[in-house]
């Protein structure tokens, strides 16, 4: 059965996903009481695998719970932690639970993250993964062995339509495409100027993309991001609303639906994730100022 996500992005509609982090232990409350606030309004959800290199959790564990409660999981898998044999193995189990979209990371190193003793492995990066997740759905391993049934994920992976020079970009799309990406989802835009230019690049791509949405907290994060997130710049302007309102969550969060009203009206992607990193109870406002 077609999932959900492929269902709304082919058939043309704004398509919607969020983005959840596993927790670093074993309570998943937290987590599962966001998706449940983020109940119909989203097509899929995101479970990060490692994010910035920490232990959490695994993304396949949660992705589970989420099919258990109803929703459509979108298994991320980084090259920074296993080998081709448990990458495969993962996306094995993950067809066997019934996971049907899969985003593909090569991953930050380990030396960023909380446990920086860790051996990066990186067998396999983001094009890698989308071959083995291809080569499986075709019922062999990468090694040509047959397997006994297979997965079949809707395949998506990563862009950052403020990189520079953006021809490397589109050149790692294009090779993404060839290995199965079927969408996109970006680094966090802010500059709607970005977007009218990439799209335009884009357009002899066959593929879809879903702008990445970070919800601003205040100004002292908007300009951290700006100094040393590469691939993220948020405008002067969006920063003096932040630093002059009395509220700058509440600002951030109608920056954010402003944002996406203006993405959709302007037909400048296919639809939008949501990365609201440690306030995840915040998408469903981010959805009622974008009217969605």
């Amino acid at each position: 059965m077609m999932s959900r996500l492929r269902k709304a992005l082919e058939s043309g509609e704004f398509a919607v996903t969020a983005e959840l982090a596993p927790p670093k232990g074993t309570d998943f409350s937290h987590a599962l009481q966001c998706a449940e606030l983020f109940g119909d309004r989203v097509d899929a959800i995101n479970v990060t695998d490692f994010q910035s290199s920490s232990l959490k959790a695994t993304s396949l564990a949660m992705c589970k719970a989420l099919i258990d409660m109803g929703f459509e999981p979108v298994l991320q898998i980084t090259g920074r932690d296993r080998n081709r044999l448990a990458i495969q193995g993962e996306m094995l189990s993950a067809g066997f639970f019934g996971v049907k979209n899969l985003l593909a990371l090569t991953g930050d190193h380990t030396t960023v993250g909380d446990n920086p003793g860790a051996k990066p492995v990186f067998d396999l990066d983001s094009v890698g993964i989308l071959q083995a997740a291809t080569m499986l759905a075709n019922g062999v391993d990468m090694s040509g062995n047959k397997l006994e049934g297979s997965p079949s994920f809707y395949l998506g992976a990563t862009v950052t339509p403020e990189y520079d020079p953006i021809e490397l970009q589109l050149v790692k799309m294009e090779k993404k495409i060839k290995a199965g990406a079927k969408f996109f989802q970006t680094q966090a835009v802010y500059d709607l100027s970005t977007m009218e230019k990439f799209k335009e690049m884009t357009r002899h791509l066959n593929t879809k993309i879903l702008v990445g949405i970070i919800p601003l907290k205040s100004a002292g994060m908007a300009r951290f991001m700006n100094k040393n997130i590469p691939g993220i710049n948020v405008p002067e302007h969006l920063i003096d609303r932040l630093k002059n309102s009395g509220d700058p969550v509440k600002e951030g969060i109608k920056i954010a639906g402003e944002l996406i009203v203006e993405l959709r009206d302007k037909n400048l992607c296919d639809g939008v994730h949501i990365m609201a990193i440690g306030a995840e109870e915040n998408v469903p406002l981010i959805l009622d100022e974008a009217g969605l």
